[in-house]
């Protein structure tokens, strides 16, 4: 089981590659032995010159020691505690000896360099082999919304018989500019979230160790309950508990954090919520926008989509709510983005019925699961906004489709998905409110599924894509 950690110093830096030694608290000049309960963890280094700098934690277990302590009358016990892919794969095992042997370095201290411990980093982390049961796509979603570039390659069942297929591990590369002791954080939550097991017993302070490790990002997380779910593997009550305590952090509700739209109970399937984005993002591709309009934003999910895609060169997302575009600049890491990132983003608090001269123009706008926040007197005020005064080249429309809650088991006849919705249109009524807007402001509209389709009801989400006459 092997990580590596690749520093590469920035051209005109104060400080080395080397340095990266200070942070994880490990010289580069000599190879040290850390003995686990499970086995060894050796730290290395293969490489250390000021340019570049790779350390390497490397695992040796001993499958014996492993299950040391098990009897045979356990219903743990059988061949598999001994013959498995934990000596070779990233797992709990490997989470367990980042907090052991980079504990200074997990809590982000450095009473040498403490200048650099709060310094974002260009870093390299590569795991050869790494259980993900949902697939390359699921690895993305788990550290890309952290600021990382990620690579996920499947690893084939066998080389020599291609026509076997690819098997649940994936080759992880993680790229970014980022500080050491969040790079170890996000490892040290995630790898035993995509294995999806954990190879020791769950106390009840085992809530603590995940607000812990993910005190800076996890309640910000758009995956957050689902990956709560799995460290926590899925014991109900710590499950709870830890929910409650990150809408605490994050100023929600136990109940957002878990809502229809945003989780499913397995992540093989996207959930509903990554779908609409994804569409959105398509479409968006797919009407040629480079500068886009996210209006209703709230707290920046979909700008989170927007902003590493460099086809944006401007994005403005625009809320009422001041409180939801703070939460909006804190998740996207505004005040530590680079200059480049930064300059093309714009958060600004304006109300969807009042006209504004400032968003007029942009190649594109989107309404995301806006339009049923509105009271239905209001909605011609917001038409005149949006297709009248702002009037971008193309307007695209997600809500909720009305005639697919019958098939939701936790929804009660009559109940709406949010509590704050106003309406949910069927596919019929939303047909007939575009149509108006069509002939009242000149553009062409069709319309899309998104989410999953029934053949009586439709899809969950339903979508229309608005173009102006003359628009590229």
């Amino acid at each position: 089981m092997l990580l590596t950690i690749t520093c590469t110093r920035a051209e005109g830096a104060d400080w080395a590659a080397t340095d990266l030694g200070y942070l994880l608290h490990k010289n580069p000049a000599r190879a040290q032995v850390f003995e686990q309960s499970y086995g060894s963890a050796h730290v290395l280094y293969p490489e250390a010159t000021e340019q570049r700098c790779t350390a390497a934690l490397l695992l040796e277990i001993d499958p014996v020691r492993l299950v040391r302590g098990r009897s045979r009358g356990t219903p743990e016990f059988s061949l598999g505690q001994y013959v498995n892919d934990r000596p070779y794969a990233a797992t709990s095992l490997l989470s367990v000896a980042i907090a052991g042997v980079f504990k200074s370095a997990l809590h982000g201290q450095c009473a040498q360099r403490p200048e650099l411990a709060v310094t974002a980093l260009p870093l390299r982390i590569e795991l050869p082999a790494v259980p993900c049961r949902g697939g390359a796509e699921v690895a993305g979603r788990m550290f890309a919304p952290l600021g990382w570039q990620v690579s996920a390659t499947p690893i084939p069942l066998d080389p020599a018989f291609p026509e076997w297929g690819e098997s649940y591990y994936v080759r992880l590369e993680l790229t970014a500019c980022m500080r050491v002791a969040d790079a170890l954080s996000h490892l040290y939550v995630l790898l035993p979230v995509l294995d999806g097991s954990k190879h020791y017993w769950l106390g009840d302070d085992e809530v603590d160790k995940l607000l812990r490790a993910g005190e800076s990002w996890l309640a910000t997380h758009p995956e957050r309950a689902w990956i709560t779910r799995r460290y926590l593997a899925r014991r109900q009550s710590l499950v709870r508990t830890a929910l409650a305590r990150l809408a605490d952090i994050d100023d929600a509700t136990p109940e957002s954090l878990g809502a229809i739209d945003e989780v499913d109970d397995e992540l093989r399937s996207p959930s509903l919520a990554v779908l609409r984005r994804a569409a959105v993002v398509r479409t968006l591709h797919e009407v040629g926008a480079r500068r886009v309009l996210d209006l209703g934003c709230g707290e920046g999910t979909l700008l989170r989509e927007l902003l590493p895609d460099k086809v944006f060169t401007e994005i403005v997302g625009v809320d009422v709510s001041m409180r939801a575009l703070r939460i909006a600049q804190r998740r996207l890491h505004l005040d530590r983005a680079p200059r480049q990132v930064s300059e093309r983003i714009t958060l600004r608090q304006s109300a969807l019925t009042y006209a504004d001269a400032a968003l007029r123009g942009y190649d594109a706008a989107v309404l995301m699961e806006v339009i049923e926040h509105v009271d239905p007197p209001r909605l011609a005020a917001l038409e005149h906004t949006v297709f009248g005064a702002a009037a971008p080249g193309a307007v695209i429309v997600t809500t909720p489709n009305g005639e697919y809650n019958t098939l939701y088991e936790t929804l009660s006849a009559g109940k709406f998905r949010h509590s704050d919705h106003r309406f949910e249109w069927s596919r019929a009524e939303f047909a007939t409110w575009a149509q108006r807007v069509v002939e009242t402001y000149g553009y062409s509209v069709c319309f899309e599924p998104v989410g999953p389709e029934d053949p009586a009801h439709g899809s969950s989400t339903q979508m229309a894509v608005f173009r102006k006459a003359g628009a590229r």
